[in-house]
C-alpha cells in the first residue's frame, strides 16, 4: 500500500468530521450533500480496498457494531446528580434567595439559562481527541456502556476540532441530552404502527429505547441527536463561568443549544422562561423547562452539593404535556370536506395548564392500530394549539367492561350515505349540502389566512346555517346589517362590525382567495404556488389537469382535485356570485418584484403568525427564505430568543429586522 492511500484516507476522514462539524453545529455547510456523499464513498472504498485504515473514529464507522450480548457498567470519575426542581416563579425567586444566603451575599448573581432537553443524559470521554467511551446517567455515579451505539449518532463528534481558542485537552468528559426530533419521532411511530408494532410514549421513551439496544445497526436507524451542556472530568483545560465551558465546547466541535441564555439576573430568567415557554411548540424538539446555574464556577465550588443534587443549579419545569384520563364515549364530527374524523369524550384532565376533555382520535385505522375502546385509560398530550390527541392506551388498566368502537354507516350531521375510497385512511360524507360541512367550509374561507373575517364565530355561523341564511360561504355578501342585528347574542353594534369586516374582506390576493375556497389538498402555501403560477383566477379555473400537473410542486392528486373543484356548478356559481358581490381579487405579479433578490433569515419564535406563514409571505413578494446566515443574506428577522443566528448577524453587519419591522416591510418593501 503506498503511503499516497493512507495519506489520502487521512484526508477524507479530516474532511468528513470538518463538514460534519459545519452542517451539525454551526448550521454552515461548505459543500453540497451531494459532494459530501462523493467524500463519503471514496473513503468507504478506500477502506474495503485496504482494511487495515480503518480506524475507530472514521465517519464510516457509525453505521453499528456487531449486537453486544449484555451493557457493561461503567462509573462516572465526577457525579452526574440529578436537578432539583421547581414549578413556578415563586419557587425559582426562592432558590436566588437560597444561593445568595448560602453564599452570604446581597450582590446580584449570574447565571447561565438553558432550554431543558426532554431526552436521556449521557457522557462522552474523550482522550487525546478521539472518542473513547460513552455512558448513560444510569443512578449518577454508575452508567451503562452505550459506546457503539452512541457512535451512530452524526451530531456526535468522533474525533474533536483543533480550534484557535481551544486547545484539545487529553482528557474530557463531556455531558449532553439524546433526544428525538418531533418530526422525527411522528415518522417513527407511524412506521411502528404501520408494522404492528406499539408506538412511544413521547420522544424521550423513544430516545431511550433507541440507546438501550444491544444491536447499535437499530439505533443507527433512529433519528437521533444531542445537545451538550457540561464538562465532567477535564484535564489541560481551565475554565472561570459555565458559559465559558459552554463556548470551549462549540469550538471542540459539539452541538450546544443556541437558544441559551448567558450571564443573566434572575429577572431576566424569569422573562426568559415565559418566552420560551410561550413558543416552545414552535420548536422541533420537546423541552421540558429550563435550567439555571450559577455562572460563576469558584461559586458553584463553594456551594457544593446536597445529597444528590448541586446547590447551584435548578430545572425550572415546564407544566406537564402529558396525563392519563378515562375515555368516556367517543363522536365523530364532519369536517368542510365531509371526512368523518372520531373524536374521545375524556374525563377533564389539566394538561400544560389548559384542562381538556376532548382529543382527536384521527380516523378508523388509527383506533384500530392503537386498539383504543370506551373506557379506556389512555395517555393524551397537547402540542400547540392543535386538538389533543391520544397517544397510547394503558392496557394494564383494563377491567374488561372496554368496549370496542365503529365507524357509523351513515353521516351523524345529515344520515346520508358514508364511503371510505381506496387508499384513503378516512370516511366522508357524500352529500355536499350536509350542513356541517357547510358551517365548516364557512368558518374556514372566514379564518384568518383566508379572508380574515373578525366576528364570525362558531356560534354565529352556526346560527346563520341552521335558520337558512347561509348555504354556502359566497351568501356571506349578501347578508344584511338588520337580519345579523336579530340573531341571538347579536345587537347593532355586534352586526355593524360584523358588516365592516366583510366589507374589508372583498380586497383579497389571489392566494388567499384559492385558499379560503378550501380545495382538499391546497393549503396555504400550495395557494400561493398557483397563484404565482396561474397570475389570475380565470386562467386557474380554466387550466387542465395536465397543465396544473406541469407547475412545480403540483402533483396528480393536486391537479385533480383543483380539477374537480372547479369543474363542480356549484362552485362556479358561488365564485361568481362573490365577484358579482364586489369582491376584487389583488394580482400577484405586482408584489412578486417587490422583494426579488432579498433573502431572508427567520429565528426565534413569531407571535403574530407561524415561521410557515411568514415564509409564505415572504416568498409571496418575491424574497428568498434561507435557513443560514451568510454575507448574502439581506435580513435576520428576530422573534423571541433568536439564538445563534442572530449573533453570526451582528458579526456579519446584517440588517436585524424584529417582527414588526417584517410586517412594515411586508407592506411597503420599497421603504427597506
Amino acid at each position: 500500500m503506498s503511503k499516497d492511500i493512507r495519506k489520502r484516507a487521512a484526508e477524507l476522514r479530516r474532511a468528513l468530521h470538518r463538514h460534519n462539524y459545519l452542517y451539525y453545529v454551526l448550521d454552515e455547510p461548505e459543500v453540497s450533500d451531494a459532494e459530501y456523499d462523493r467524500l463519503m464513498q471514496e473513503l468507504i472504498a478506500v477502506e474495503t480496498a485496504h482494511p487495515e485504515l480503518v480506524v475507530p473514529d472514521s465517519p464510516t464507522q457509525r453505521v453499528g457494531a456487531p449486537p453486544l450480548e449484555k451493557f457493561e457498567s461503567v462509573a462516572h470519575t465526577i457525579p452526574m446528580l440529578s436537578l432539583e426542581n421547581a414549578f413556578g416563579e415563586e419557587e425559582a425567586i426562592a432558590f436566588d434567595k437560597r444561593v445568595r444566603r448560602f453564599l452570604k451575599t446581597d450582590s446580584t448573581l449570574i447565571y447561565t439559562a438553558e432550554p431543558k432537553m426532554d431526552g436521556v443524559a449521557v457522557e462522552l470521554v474523550y482522550e487525546n481527541g478521539s472518542l473513547k467511551e460513552a455512558s448513560t446517567r444510569g443512578d449518577g455515579y454508575t452508567g451503562e456502556l452505550i459506546t457503539p451505539n452512541i457512535r451512530t449518532i452524526n451530531t456526535v463528534p468522533l474525533t474533536l476540532i483543533s480550534s484557535a481558542t481551544v486547545a484539545i485537552p487529553s482528557r474530557l468528559a463531556v455531558r449532553g441530552e439524546i433526544f428525538i426530533p418531533l418530526e422525527a419521532f411522528e415518522q417513527l411511530n407511524k412506521e411502528r404502527l404501520d408494522n404492528g408494532e406499539s408506538p412511544f410514549a413521547n420522544p424521550r421513551n423513544a430516545a431511550a429505547g433507541s440507546l438501550r439496544q444491544l444491536d447499535s445497526g437499530i439505533t443507527a436507524n433512529r433519528p437521533l441527536e444531542i445537545f451538550c451542556y457540561g464538562v465532567g472530568t477535564v484535564t489541560d483545560l481551565e475554565f472561570t463561568s459555565h458559559w465559558e465551558i459552554l463556548q470551549a465546547l462549540k469550538a471542540l466541535g459539539f452541538r450546544v443549544n443556541p437558544h441559551s441564555k448567558p450571564r443573566v439576573k434572575i429577572e431576566d430568567i424569569l422573562i426568559y422562561y415565559r418566552g420560551l415557554l410561550d413558543s416552545r411548540h414552535e420548536f422541533p424538539y420537546e423541552m421540558d423547562g429550563i435550567v439555571i446555574k450559577v455562572d460563576d464556577l469558584a461559586l458553584q465550588k463553594r456551594l457544593g452539593e446536597k445529597a444528590r443534587s448541586p446547590r447551584w443549579a435548578l430545572a425550572y419545569k415546564f407544566p406537564a404535556t402529558q396525563e392519563t384520563t378515562r375515555m368516556l364515549g367517543i363522536d365523530v364530527q364532519v369536517g368542510r370536506t365531509g371526512a368523518l374524523t372520531p373524536v374521545a369524550h375524556l374525563e377533564p384532565v389539566s394538561v400544560g395548564g389548559v384542562t381538556v376533555s376532548r382529543a382527536t382520535l384521527h380516523n378508523e385505522d388509527e383506533i384500530k392500530k392503537k386498539d383504543i375502546r370506551v373506557g379506556d385509560t389512555v395517555l393524551i398530550q397537547r402540542a400547540g394549539d392543535v386538538i389533543p390527541e391520544v397517544v397510547k392506551v394503558i392496557t394494564t388498566k383494563r377491567t374488561g367492561v372496554e368496549k370496542p368502537f365503529e365507524m357509523p354507516a351513515a353521516c351523524p350531521a345529515c344520515g346520508s350515505k358514508v364511503l371510505r375510497l381506496e387508499g384513503e385512511a378516512v370516511w366522508r360524507c357524500v352529500n355536499a349540502n350536509c350542513p356541517a360541512q357547510v358551517k365548516e367550509r364557512i368558518k374556514h374561507f372566514a379564518s384568518k389566512g383566508a379572508l380574515d373575517i373578525d366576528g364570525l364565530g362558531d356560534k354565529l355561523v352556526g346560527q346563520l346555517v341552521d335558520k337558512g341564511l347561509l348555504k354556502s360561504y359566497a351568501d356571506l355578501f349578501a347578508l344584511d346589517k338588520a337580519t345579523v342585528a336579530s340573531l341571538e347574542r347579536m345587537g347593532e353594534k355586534s352586526a355593524q362590525n360584523l358588516m365592516d369586516a366583510i366589507t374589508r374582506s372583498k380586497r383579497i390576493s389571489l392566494a388567499r382567495f384559492i385558499y379560503a375556497l378550501g380545495i382538499r389538498h391546497v393549503g396555504e402555501h400550495m395557494a400561493h404556488v398557483l397563484a404565482g403560477a396561474f397570475k389570475a383566477l380565470r386562467a386557474l379555473m380554466a387550466a387542465t389537469a395536465e397543465e396544473l400537473w406541469t407547475v412545480d410542486e403540483v402533483g396528480p392528486e393536486v391537479s385533480e382535485s383543483v380539477r374537480a373543484f372547479f369543474d363542480n356548478p356549484e362552485n362556479q356559481r358561488n365564485i361568481a356570485g362573490m365577484l358579482e358581490a364586489g369582491v376584487a381579487l389583488e394580482t400577484e405579479e405586482v408584489k412578486k418584484e417587490l422583494l426579488a433578490g432579498r433573502t431572508f433569515v427567520l429565528t426565534g419564535a413569531m407571535e403574530s403568525m407561524t415561521r410557515s406563514e411568514a415564509k409564505a409571505r415572504i416568498e409571496a413578494f418575491g424574497g428568498k427564505v434561507s435557513s443560514s446566515v451568510s454575507r448574502n443574506t439581506t435580513y435576520v428577522v428576530a422573534g423571541k430568543d433568536p439564538g445563534s443566528k442572530l449573533d453570526k448577524a451582528e458579526r456579519l453587519g446584517v440588517r436585524v429586522l424584529d417582527e414588526k419591522a417584517l410586517l412594515e416591510c411586508l407592506k411597503n418593501p420599497a421603504a427597506y
